[in-house]
């Protein structure tokens, strides 16, 4: 049954003229990083021509959003949430056949001897492409075939806030083996004028050519933006809330970070230990004096080519938590402070600067709330009208029935998405997690009440059934008296484990009932489960839902591979399987899915375009 919801609220606020220009309607769209994509055209990673067959197959399944994982410049650390900049795009996503004002007559061989050394469709992404990439376009740009001009001049006079300063930091890096610019000579660490001069006279092609790749990326960009236009399609960038310790932008603005600090993340129910992500928090009262330029110029380049975008970890405008730098990484997050300190000063830090982003950006916010949410949070974005984001297997009666909620209970003022970047894929969840506690987390519970997690775990947990630092519960569990007789506690005593007990136990049966399955064969799944749980999502009173394009696409059996590895990232891991997934098929064949009138449908019939 489809509801009838009032979205006219958004135009009552400050974002009203945000909302004006894409329509407060009900959207679908996917999520998907263009490293995971490929065409017939691309070389060893999907490039941003590839993107005109991301919107023509949105086009035939009924959506109009696209949202893209971060698309900066990360250096040769491949993890897009620490990039070297937070306005420069990554010359990997090149299309090198698209160039601008370049005659590839000779480069034929070249490109052909490419795309035989690095061949798309991948399980993984080979990153060694990028540097093979860099070569080729230094030998084009090099050659001397640039037609009028290698770079406008005003491309580089509209971003003087940014490019020159990322352009020296790029060549001094190349020039010092990749080595973080806090280890280089005073005089460039600091920016010594004479000497930068010095740098820039005897390396100036090698700037030039950095100024050249941010241009034809810029070119690119714009005209897939532009073909997405002209078939009803928008672009949601991910813009991270942080950037890396080792990047232009703390390079240039060493006064807007606070240095001697990491950002992270303090303990929760996924994340025992807290985060630690090391990328410096900023100083926003230095900021401040010079009018938050900083933070402007970032969103007035970043409308070039998106229509929305995704305020990565919101709640961190509103304070973020930081560790001293002095403190012993195993520790991660867990001996930190909020910045600002004072709780009383949230509300009005974040509203001061989500309302900044708001005044100068045509671009519509929408926030990333996950995590430890501050109350002000959730009344500072619905006044802003600002959405944020509803999983749908976080979406429960936490602490009542824990049952699934109601998807026409969901915020308005949000994005409905089943499985994030940092996720399980559906199917995984329901394989491995689904009633299932973290083992590490269950094992802190233990600890702080003095229960022995090691002598009780075999009591407790089916183990030979239990995968992925994930604890399933035995069968014989069946209540709350159960469990507290093999704890040999009580309940206010093991109040913590008697809470994870309650939201896990039968989380899969009350799954099962939200999704209207409860007599549905066991064979049917888990195809009708996915139908089903993405129904639910398009069904919900969300303005928006987007959903992974993974999970779109496990609607179809092209995942013949353990539904554990369909994964973007493991957070808090340095893994080769993070930020290297390659989707199973290419965008030409994506077209041509028998499941792209079952998507249609399901967008069609929740309302949603």
């Amino acid at each position: 049954m489809q509801h009838t919801y009032d979205y006219s609220q958004f135009l009552q606020t400050i974002s009203k003229d945000q909302w004006k220009r894409i329509e407060a309607k009900r959207r679908s769209g996917i999520a998907a990083p263009l490293f995971s994509l490929y065409s017939s055209a691309s070389i060893g990673i999907g490039g941003l021509a590839d993107i005109k067959l991301l919107v023509d197959w949105c086009n035939k399944t009924g959506m109009s959003i696209i949202q893209l994982l971060p698309m900066n410049d990360v250096g040769f650390n491949f993890r897009p949430y620490d990039a070297q900049s937070t306005f420069a795009l990554d010359p990997m996503y090149l299309s090198i056949e698209a160039l601008k004002n370049v005659d590839l007559k000779l480069f034929k061989n070249d490109i052909k001897k490419l795309r035989k050394e690095f061949t798309a469709g991948q399980k993984r992404v080979d990153y060694r492409v990028k540097a093979a990439k860099l070569q080729l376009l230094w030998k084009i740009f090099d050659s001397g075939v640039l037609g009028s001009g290698p770079v406008p001049e005003e491309f580089i006079s509209q971003n003087s806030f940014w490019l020159e300063d990322y352009c020296l930091f790029k060549v001094i890096k190349e020039k010092n083996n990749e080595m973080s610019w806090e280890g280089w000579s005073e005089d460039l660490k600091h920016k010594k004028e004479e000497t930068l001069c010095a740098f820039k006279e005897e390396y100036s092609e090698n700037i030039q050519f950095h100024k050249w790749l941010q241009w034809q990326l810029y070119e690119q960009f714009k005209k897939a933006k532009g073909y997405a236009a002209d078939h009803g399609v928008i672009f949601m960038g991910d813009l991270p809330f942080l950037v890396s310790r080792d990047s232009a932008d703390v390079w240039a603005h060493q006064d807007y970070f606070k240095l001697d600090l990491a950002s992270g993340a303090p303990p929760d129910m996924l994340y025992s230990k807290g985060q630690r992500w090391g990328m410096p928090p900023y100083n926003w009262e230095k900021i401040g004096t010079n009018n938050f330029d900083y933070l402007i110029q970032k969103l007035k380049y970043a409308q070039n080519f998106y229509d929305l975008y995704r305020i990565d970890h919101v709640v961190g405008i509103f304070r973020v938590w930081t560790i001293a730098l002095s403190e012993p990484l195993e520790h991660g997050g867990l001996n930190g402070c909020f910045d600002p300190k004072d709780e009383a000063l949230w509300e009005e830090h974040g509203r001061r600067l989500l309302s900044i982003m708001i005044e100068n950006s045509n671009m519509l916010a929408c926030a990333e709330d996950l995590g430890v949410v501050p109350p002000c949070s959730y009344k500072v974005l619905k006044s802003l009208g600002i959405p944020g984001i509803d999983i749908q297997r976080w979406m429960r009666e936490w602490d009542k029935s824990y049952d699934f909620k109601d998807p026409a209970d969901y915020r308005i003022n949000s994005l409905a998405t089943i499985t994030t970047h940092d996720m399980s894929s559906l199917c995984a969840w329901w394989d491995y997690e689904a009633g299932t506690v973290d083992e590490e987390l269950f094992w802190r519970k233990c600890v702080e009440k003095n229960i022995p997690f090691d002598d009780k775990k075999d009591s407790l947990f089916d183990l030979k059934n239990s995968r992925h630092g994930r604890l399933r519960w035995k069968e014989s569990i069946s209540d709350v008296k159960v469990l507290l007789d093999r704890l040999g506690s009580d309940e206010t005593t093991a109040k913590g484990i008697v809470d994870l007990y309650k939201g896990s136990f039968d989380e899969k049966k009350k799954f099962i009932e939200f999704l209207g399955l409860e007599h549905a064969s066991g064979d049917t799944y888990p195809s009708l489960l996915i139908k089903q749980a993405l129904e639910k999502a398009s069904e919900s009173a969300s303005i928006f839902s987007v959903q992974l394009l993974h999970d779109w696409l496990s609607l179809d059996s092209l995942f013949d591979f353990d539904p554990w590895e369909l994964r973007i990232n493991f957070p808090g891991t340095l893994s080769e399987k993070n930020w290297t997934l390659v989707l199973p098929i290419s965008l030409e064949d994506m077209l041509e899915l028998p499941i792209n009138e079952v998507i249609k449908k399901i967008n069609h019939d929740s309302g949603r375009t």
